[in-house]
């Protein structure tokens, strides 16, 4: 009887641990594939994209190589991150361009298709600066496509990734690395025990033939999905019931958190901090831009990298949103009447556009405090955007009443001019990631030049963020940049802290 029971017990044993061990690799493979369909869609709208504007450049009335044929080129790639330069083509020759397309000419192509579309892979032939690039060519027209900006490298994780279209290779990350070609490969995820990886290969029905393969030690596997089955070999049967208590708690505590963010939201709890804006010219404030932090009830500090996508995953993001307007006008409403020139940044989701609960409470909120409109500027990042009928509305409506409305992180998503000039925007917020390049070799360097030519078509303000040396805030300012924040002016501090900056830069308040 003992002996049966515990081999009962121990088949039970088996097959969670099995079931286990199948859903770990079903939740794998479902995440790799929604990865592989974002890199694959990305991929193809940036040929399709590329493709659309070499017609229009075709169709464009213009003397060839003339200055505003030139300047048009120039316009149409600064508005595309992933573009390194567009050119014009006279037969064989390249007449003229912009950016890398301005003296570079690839030998043969790698593919030439029946619609009249040349295509160079990336390769030694296309290599320029150590980047192997990716050509288009059709009619008179080309353009330079950098593919690593294809692949974006905060989904990757640890894994190698390689994009093939056409059953060519297009890029991979990192740079060189050597993946299976996707042919060798099974559809969905592998695990191959020989040479300890898990390798997976997702074709995609897209308009393209596009695959993608994605490889990862199978220790990163283990460590993420397997850490507890085992302990089930180890430890045995009576570990069974303490496995089912640990993951009850552990569900808990996920809750628990949840429930702890509402409960924080509801009494304003999460603090405001503010992080000044200058004039970088003469140093003085202009006003902050305002960051949610959290402590828990046991002094705990919660990153907002964690509660913030907890907040927007649950449908809390606007309760937050609206917790930070009263914080901040509470915090500054006296420095704000007294300083009308003064202004906070509020930043804003995606779901705070999808409704007008947040353009009542902003309405009622600053009546009530008797102040403008204009002392909260409203941020929206650049993938927040939502390209609806109803968002551009509201944000028009926010406009009109009196708040400034900032496009922020510009550059670290795949908007096009004519998608920004869509919606009525005052300010352009120039990413860290550009800042950081400025007197550099690295790729994004030449990107911000582009930016600031960007704002300034579109007549928008710019405020440069992420500004940490002098050199950095000298620079743009002879690009024409009046404002910025970072740390070489202030890191994000209370609202004491920041009205004591205040007084300090502006004189007494």
């Amino acid at each position: 009887m003992v002996a049966t029971a515990i081999a009962g017990a121990l088949i039970l044993f088996a097959a969670i641990g099995g079931y286990v061990w199948f859903q770990s690799v079903s939740a794998e493979e479902t995440r790799l594939q929604k990865l592989a369909e974002r890199i694959g869609q990305r991929a193809e709208n940036a040929i399709i994209d590329a493709r659309a504007l070499l017609v229009e450049l075709n169709d464009a009335a213009l003397e060839p190589c003339s200055p505003k044929h030139l300047e048009l080129m120039q316009d149409i790639a600064i508005a595309r991150t992933y573009v390194r330069g567009i050119g014009y083509w006279r037969a064989a020759e390249r007449q003229c361009g912009t950016g890398l397309a301005e003296h570079f000419t690839p030998p043969k192509a790698s593919r030439i298709y029946d619609s009249g579309m040349i295509a160079w892979w990336p390769g030694e032939e296309t290599e320029v600066g150590g980047v192997q690039l990716f050509l288009m060519r059709f009619g008179r027209h080309d353009v330079v496509i950098d593919p690593r900006l294809l692949l974006n490298s905060d989904l990757l994780e640890n894994h190698e990734v390689g994009l093939w279209v056409e059953g060519l290779l297009m890029t991979t990350s990192p740079k060189g690395v050597v993946l299976p070609e996707p042919e060798t490969l099974e559809q969905g995820l592998t695990v191959d025990s020989k040479t300890q990886r898990t390798m997976a290969r997702f074709s995609l029905g897209t308009i393209f033939p596009i695959d993608v393969v994605a490889v990862q030690h199978i220790q990163e596997f283990w460590s993420v999905y397997l850490p507890t089955i085992l302990t089930f070999g180890a430890i045995g049967i009576g570990i069974i019931w303490l496995w089912i208590v640990i993951l009850l708690k552990f569900s808990r505590s996920k809750l628990g958190l949840l429930a702890e963010l509402k409960a924080a939201i509801a009494d304003r709890k999460i603090e405001a901090y503010y992080q000044p804006v200058v004039d970088l010219s003469t140093g003085q404030c202009v006003g902050a831009e305002s960051l949610a932090r959290w402590t828990t009830e046991d002094g705990s500090r919660v990153g907002p990298d964690v509660f913030i996508p907890l907040a927007e995953d649950n449908r809390l993001i606007s309760d937050l949103t609206i917790s930070m307007l009263h914080s901040i006008l509470t915090d500054m409403g006296d420095l704000l009447r007294r300083n009308p020139q003064l202004s906070i940044n509020l930043n804003l989701s995606a779901q705070d556009l999808e409704s007008d609960r947040l353009m009542i409470e902003l309405d009622s909120a600053i009546k009530q405090a008797k102040l403008k409109p204009a002392c909260i500027k409203l941020e929206i990042t650049e993938r927040a955007l939502v390209d609806t009928d109803e968002a551009r509305k509201r944000i028009s409506t926010l406009r009109s009443r009196g708040h400034t409305i900032a496009i922020d992180d510009f550059g670290t998503g795949y908007s096009s001019l004519s998608y920004l000039e869509s919606f009525e925007l005052d300010v352009l917020k120039i990413d860290k990631a550009f800042v950081d390049a400025i007197d550099t070799h690295a790729v994004t360097s030449n990107v911000i030049v582009h930016v600031i030519e960007v704002a300034k078509s579109l007549e928008l303000d710019i405020i440069a963020e992420g500004i940490e040396e002098s050199h950095q805030a000298s620079w743009l300012v002879k690009q024409g940049v009046r404002l910025g924040q970072g740390y070489f002016y202030a890191k994000p501090m209370a609202s004491r802290e920041f009205k004591a900056f205040v007084r300090k830069n502006n004189g007494k308040q």
